[in-house]
């Protein structure tokens, strides 16, 4: 239970876009032919293109139509008006001056800001670096040429999208990483004037680590531990926490599969007398042996915890308690490890939250979802960029982030934490939840429900039920009271007899994977007015249900090997899963109906630009995250010695 508050608190940003981002498009009434109407368009000669739903045309008779129908359009849209990209670039008028290099500064400060200079900075906190500091000022600076260029910018250009909200929401941004650097100067003076009050003369050094990087560092050591400031001795002499002779055995999987673990060889420290310590106190060198630990893996407790030195312990935690003890530092009050929790959520949602701005900065320049493009627009950009996201957090877990909450396909080193599998089926349940109702908002009472509303409908109910039922599979409780008939039929003096199966040790709930999958393959068969539409629909759905796929293939042969190790074990496809689900996001974003319209009028649907172009924004994103992922354990590495690898 202890870590479990900042598990959730991790995943807070996705809980936020699942329940704010739908409410972002407001819905506007259905507008139906009547009877003399389609006739008259009928025995007129036109295509008779009829509005399911309020954001989309689709063909009610016949083939999608391979050419442009301006007519049914304009019966539906009003003329796309002038936009700042048009008038800076497209159709621009030599004799008026414009500043398109204005934007393009805003964009490059804004992008080194918030996607170089926020991940930098997070990263170096999260290892307290001493220029954690000057990436801070770095980052505040790009923001402030950013929007003195936007500013000017603005100034010097007519307003061509009213009611445009990008800069309110940009500056909601700045003032939420404001506020956050506020806490960060308050926690300073904090440590500077508990610094100063324990201390009768200033010395520079434990000011430094103390105050300035706030490593709470004691440096009255006694004489006697003078010799352990030469070498930081490393703890581990493996790169792998196993089981004595798990990697030697030459037993066929078969065999191994049913046979419990052996016990972890422990020694507690507790039980050490003083005068052993004396030896090696003053010598460093002596204390790098291996160190041996004093809990065993789930698998070694009963599934009912009869013999448990844990029988304590609530039985509802989920997957991944695997504990290393070697590992485990003092826990701090609960309500602070909340707080730094959401302290720590927020600063990362910074990142996402300048995606969405983006999005809103393409939009508003392009001059893009206005008037009844809005609804069909807002929910493409919303639902593709959580595909997106979805997919650079998954490959950020495959390259191991998040692997101190055993969410990188690796045993937890601390437990206690919700599993990777519990946080998508909650926000699949949460997602669908919510939607399910919101598909009739701007709907009069007693309209009837049209074809899209049903197709929207279901799927938002399979989200649901079936997140529920993923939430239900994570739970230890729920999996005891599953197997509680096998225990029944033993007697309760040979309860100590049933052991946990090896695959307990992974989790492997194929919820999320089904919900996305059948998603994708039913918006593949999505129905649409032209085949332009329907061919960039079935690509994204397709791309969707290949995730889907490989995400299977990832529980079987985890399943068949589960993890053994507190390190990443990066099933590779994981990684082709991931690219699958970020690329079909983005071709998400860019099936909306104003943009496929804009690439038949310029002679741009050609399936195979978008799926490169496409491919190529995807590459360039994932190597981004990789050198985050990357920096981040390099810092980690630079200052701690306390886990090294051995050398090859």
């Amino acid at each position: 239970m202890r870590s479990r508050w900042s598990s959730l608190v991790t995943a807070t940003p996705l809980f936020a876009i699942v329940l704010i981002g739908p409410l972002l498009a407001s819905a506007v009434p259905v507008v139906d032919f009547t009877l003399a109407e389609a006739q008259s368009i009928a025995s007129s000669g036109e295509f008779l293109v009829l509005r399911r739903n309020d954001d989309h045309m689709h063909m009610h008779h016949g083939a999608p139509l391979t050419e442009l129908n301006e007519t049914a359009i304009t019966q539906w849209h009003d003329p796309t008006p002038p936009s700042y990209w048009s008038i800076d670039i497209e159709d621009r008028d030599p004799s008026v001056s414009r500043y398109p290099g204005l934007m393009v500064l805003h964009v490059v400060f804004m992008t080194l800001a918030f996607f170089v200079a926020l991940p930098v900075g997070i990263s170096m906190r999260a290892v307290k670096h001493s220029w954690h500091g000057f990436v801070v000022v770095a980052f505040y600076s790009l923001c402030a040429l950013g929007c003195a260029s936007s500013a000017l910018y603005t100034k010097l250009t007519p307003d061509m999208y009213e009611g445009s909200t990008h800069a309110s929401h940009g500056y909601l941004v700045l003032i939420l990483s404001l506020c956050l650097s506020a806490i960060d100067i308050t926690r300073f003076f904090v440590r500077l004037y508990a610094f100063l009050k324990s201390r009768n003369k200033f010395v520079f050094k434990p000011f430094w680590r103390n105050v300035v990087l706030g490593r709470n560092e004691v440096h009255d050591v006694t004489p006697k531990y003078i010799g352990l400031d030469v070498e930081e001795p490393p703890e581990f002499e493996v790169t792998e926490m196993k089981p004595p002779g798990l990697a030697e055995t030459r037993e066929p999987l078969h065999v191994r599969w049913n046979q419990p673990i052996a016990p972890i060889q422990t020694q507690d420290l507790d039980d050490t007398v003083d005068d052993e310590t004396a030896p090696w106190v003053n010598d460093p060198r002596s204390s790098q042996g291996v160190h041996r630990y004093t809990r065993s893996s789930p698998s070694e407790r009963t599934m009912f915890r009869v013999d448990s030195p844990q029988d304590s312990r609530h039985s509802d935690d989920t997957l991944h308690d695997f504990k290393f003890p070697g590992l485990i530092e003092q826990q701090a009050p609960l309500i602070r490890r909340i707080a730094q929790g959401a302290f720590a959520t927020v600063e990362r949602a910074l990142v996402f939250a300048a995606f969405g701005m983006t999005l809103s900065g393409i939009v508003i320049y392009t001059g893009g979802c206005r008037e009844s493009y809005i609804n069909g627009c807002l929910a493409h950009l919303i639902k593709g960029g959580i595909f997106w996201c979805y997919g650079l957090v998954t490959f950020a877990r495959f390259l191991g982030s998040f692997s101190e909450l055993g969410w990188a396909w690796n045993i937890s080193p601390t437990g206690g934490h919700i599993s990777a599998e519990f946080v998508e089926s909650f926000v699949i349940f949460l997602y669908g939840i919510t939607n399910t109702w919101m598909e009739r908002f701007g709907v009069h009472s007693g309209d009837p429900y049209t074809t899209k509303q049903v197709q929207h409908i279901s799927i938002a109910v399979m989200f649901w039920f079936a997140g529920l039922v993923g939430m239900g599979i994570e739970s230890k409780r729920i999996r005891g009271w599953l197997a509680a008939s096998a225990a029944a039929a033993l007697d309760p003096v040979d309860a100590s007899r049933i052991w946990e199966p090896p695959s307990y040790r992974g989790s492997f709930n194929p919820f999320p994977a089904l919900v996305i999958g059948v998603t994708g393959a039913a918006m593949s068969a999505h129905a649409q007015t032209y085949l332009f539409q329907v061919q960039i629909h079935k690509l994204w759905g397709w791309l969707l249900l290949g995730f889907s796929v490989l995400r299977c293939f990832t529980y079987f042969f985890v399943w068949l090997g589960p993890p053994r190790s507190i390190l990443p074990s990066r099933p590779p496809t994981e990684a082709l899963g991931s690219f699958f689900l970020a690329c079909g996001g983005l071709m998400f974003l860019f099936s909306t109906e104003e943009v496929t319209i804009a690439a038949m009028r310029k002679g741009r649907d050609d399936m195979m630009m978008f799926l490169n172009v496409a491919v190529a924004i995807t590459c360039f994103a994932f190597c981004w995250t990789f050198c985050v992922v990357a920096m981040k354990g390099w810092l980690k590495s630079r200052s701690s010695r306390r886990y090294p690898f051995p050398a090859p």
